[in-house]
Parts: C-alpha cells; sequence; structure tokens
C-alpha cells in the first residue's frame, strides 16, 4: 500500500516550530505523552494478569 502525504498548511507549519521552542509548550506535551504510555501500560499490565 503506498500512502500519498498530505499538502503541507504553511500557516500550521510556522505555528508548530514557534511551539518547538517553546519550553512551558514541550513540557506540558512530554507529561501528557508520559501520561498516557503509563496508562496504557498499566491497561495492559491489568490485562494480562487476567
Amino acid at each position: 500500500m503506498v500512502r500519498i502525504a498530505k499538502k503541507t498548511d504553511p500557516v500550521k507549519l510556522e505555528e508548530l516550530k514557534k511551539k518547538i521552542n517553546d519550553e512551558k509548550y514541550l513540557s506540558l506535551a512530554i507529561q501528557q505523552i508520559a501520561q498516557i504510555l503509563s496508562t496504557e501500560i498499566l491497561s495492559l499490565e491489568e490485562e494480562n494478569k487476567i
């Protein structure tokens, strides 16, 4: 299967470039990713105990 990339939105791209340099934004993003991963890991562990 071949995927065709979507066209890039230049406005959104500029917003993301600014956000990547914002320490508060990155910190929050990392915390959210860690929370999601932790929840998923705990969920998988509970499923394997059954």
